[in-house]
């Protein structure tokens, strides 16, 4: 039996996997044609929002990642320095990194770490060079994260108070039908 709770299930489903509306209301067995519009009126449908929640909440619970630890996890790439992987001679200049007391925190921001030569053998004629390259992980993109995270850019208008808008609407206009 095709019942619309069933329909709504399966959009709910299809949804989750890739937040796609019009390819879940495809996949839900809607029109093809008007799957773009049917797709974003049921991702605003209360009881298909409520089903959407249940499923991404059972999916974050069985992976076990909580908005606690995504948050963490970019404040720790975010806000690392390189002044915790490296050594400053008495001169001020970087003389290597050090990674000898190096933290799983710490590690967990390093992107890259290559090391290769340049220059002669090391005869005397020309100086053997070992250069290192060392990268961590993008700030930028991590800060902007947590920014948005913490709802500090607001890069869209948010409305609110049109949940059931298109139900409120087809009731009045039974009742103006109706006299």
């Amino acid at each position: 039996m095709n019942t619309l709770a069933n329909r709504y299930e399966r959009f709910a489903r299809e949804y989750v996997i890739d937040l796609n509306a019009p390819r879940a209301a495809i996949a839900a067995g809607y029109s093809e044609k008007r799957a773009h519009v049917t797709g974003y009126q049921l991702v605003a449908n209360r009881r298909v929002a409520k089903i959407i929640e249940r499923l991404q909440t059972q999916r974050a619970s069985k992976l076990e990642i909580k908005a606690d630890r995504v948050a963490e996890e970019l404040a720790r790439l975010g806000f690392s320095n390189m002044m915790d992987y490296m050594r400053i001679d008495e001169e001020g200049k970087p003389t290597g990194l050090d990674l000898r007391n190096l933290t799983r925190d710490q590690a967990a921001c390093i992107q890259e770490i290559t090391e290769d030569t340049t220059g002669g053998s090391g005869d005397g004629e020309r100086r053997l060079i070992l250069r290192t390259k060392f990268k961590l992980a993008d700030k930028a993109k991590n800060l902007e994260l947590l920014g948005r995270h913490l709802g500090m850019f607001q890069d869209k208008l948010q409305i609110t108070g049109i949940e059931g808008l298109a139900e409120r609407l087809a009731e009045a206009r039974r009742k103006r039908a109706n006299g």
